[in-house]
């Protein structure tokens, strides 16, 4: 199984998962012509991609969709709330039903060889869900935009080897920011993002012994820093109640404008 972020950030996010003989999207918030060229350095084209796994339907994560799959007649996943806020969608141009598959939360369902299965998160969007693959006793997730986790988002992402999380803000670079008053709330508020501080908390809630890889993804190009990001994270981690420090695990960071490490597990 591999795992890989071709973009990640607030400007555009799709993430590569896939086996030897299946391969999908998570989101496609970046131009076709970036799109492919992640996927070359892959060795795949577009024409092997089995499906995009849409997360919600702001621009960041579908700006490339209506190109790339009319171009491959590539197969479109999504909540009905996000297939219908695509739908309504004019950016993203005239994309044919038949190429929609509903999804539900916490029902699983399979492309080919791979088990996939929706979670619900909280986010100002349609119907938003994040994405847990399963393949031959390995599991990952991706799991972006939420303003606020829960119980229930611990159990979700518990036991995972791989796990791309949001760790989109610096709560202090964001309140001392240019953005306007409203968009601060937004993103501070329990549909928005998840910062830097609550990403820690939320992984330091769902480490394990055998968890092998984290990616912080999503970050904001104005209200935060990768450093910062990282070193945010790892002090949450090391201040938690559990028996583990943040040296324990291998923790790095999605690039927004190129592809990041190819996790292979």
């Amino acid at each position: 199984m591999r795992l890989c972020s071709i973009a990640s950030g607030s400007s555009g996010n799709c993430i590569y998962v896939g086996t030897d003989t299946t391969h999908v999207l998570v989101d496609a918030g970046i131009s076709k012509k970036r799109v492919e060229d992640g996927l070359h350095d892959l060795e795949l084209t577009g024409q092997d991609i089995d499906g995009i796994l849409v997360t919600h339907e702001h621009s960041d994560h579908i700006n490339g969709l209506g190109v790339f799959c009319r171009r491959y007649h590539t197969p479109i996943y999504a909540t009905a709330g996000t297939i219908d806020a695509l739908m309504r969608c004019r950016s993203l141009g005239e994309l044919p039903r038949d190429l929609f598959c509903e999804v539900r939360s916490d029902e699983a369902f399979r492309i080919k060889d791979l088990t996939v299965n929706p979670m619900f998160i909280s986010h100002d969007a349609a119907q938003p869900v994040a994405y847990r693959f399963f393949y031959e006793g390995k599991h990952a997730a991706v799991c972006t935009d939420l303003g606020v986790y829960n119980e229930y988002t611990v159990e979700c992402l518990k036991g995972m080897d791989v796990l791309l999380l949001e760790a989109n803000h610096d709560v202090r670079m964001l309140q001392a920011g240019s953005y306007p008053y409203y968009l601060k709330q937004r993103i501070l508020g329990n549909r928005g993002h998840l910062s830097n501080e609550n990403a820690g908390r939320l992984l330091s809630a769902v480490l394990h012994d055998n968890l092998k890889k984290v990616v912080l993804g999503h970050l904001s190009r104005e209200n935060n820093l990768p450093e910062l990001a990282d070193a945010t994270v790892r002090l949450e981690i090391d201040l938690a109640d559990n028996p583990y420090r943040s040296g324990d695990f291998p923790i790095c960071t999605a690039l927004r404008d190129r592809i990041s490490e190819i996790i292979t597990f």
